[in-house]
This record gives structure tokens, sequence and C-alpha cells, in this order.
């Protein structure tokens, strides 16, 4: 049986996290990671329906356990090709403070960076990096 890549799950109508989707595509040449909406039936499959009702964040699904928040996006930049595997290292401050900034960001990023009405659709080119959409 084929192990599943980890899967970063997102706020579909979110323009900041789309725009993070799009910034982790280019710089994962690999094609380490996979990506789904939190409002796909996919989440619903990974993730714990309490979890995402309560979520304003990204969820990282990795071999059964799931990280959010600012654990969540720096074990992704851990994984990126470049520097950005650098800000790894700010797991050294504890997670309430690195959860607090992240919070803040979450909080406000419709009214800060706007709020689409359907979840973003992959290009044919990077279709394969999505779990099924619906």
């Amino acid at each position: 049986m084929k192990e599943q890549k980890p899967i970063i799950f997102f706020d579909g109508v979110c323009n900041l996290c789309n725009g993070a989707v799009n910034f982790i595509i280019d710089r994962d040449k690999n094609a380490y990671f996979t990506f789904a909406p939190l409002q796909s039936s996919a989440a619903e499959k990974y993730i714990p329906k309490s979890l995402i009702e309560k979520t304003d964040s990204i969820i990282l699904w990795d071999s059964g356990k799931i990280y959010s928040k600012s654990t969540a996006a720096l074990k992704v930049a851990k994984k990126l090709d470049g520097l950005w595997k650098t800000f790894y290292s700010l797991m050294i401050f504890p997670k309430i403070i690195r959860d607090a900034v992240y919070n803040m960001i979450a909080k406000n990023r419709y009214k800060w960076f706007g709020k689409r009405q359907t979840c973003r659709m992959p290009s044919q080119d990077i279709k394969n990096r999505f779990l099924e959409m619906d």
C-alpha cells in the first residue's frame, strides 16, 4: 500500500491561505506535500470534525499526526527548498508565544487579505498535488 504524503489542509476561501499554498508549491520542488481545503470531504476523512469547525488556520496531517497553527507552519517550512527551512528554528519559542502571533494573523486574515466566494480549483499542472476536490 502506498504511503500517504503529508497533507496541508487550508481555508479554501481565504486569499492569504491560497497565497500560502501557491508559495509552498513553488518552494516544494519534490512535491513532498499534497493539499486539500478544510471545506472538502477529504478534510472530514483525516481531521476530526470538531477540529475543523474551530480551526482558523492551516492543519498539517503527517503520518496520522495532526499539527496546527504555528507548529504546522514551521513543520511545512522545514521541508521547503532554500532558506525557508531555517524558520523551523523558531520552534525554540514556546508554542503559546508562537501561536499568539499566528492567531492574530489568522483572526484578521479575511479583513487584511480578503475572501473568495468559492474554494480554489488547482490548475492542470498541479492538480495531482490536490486531494479530490468536492
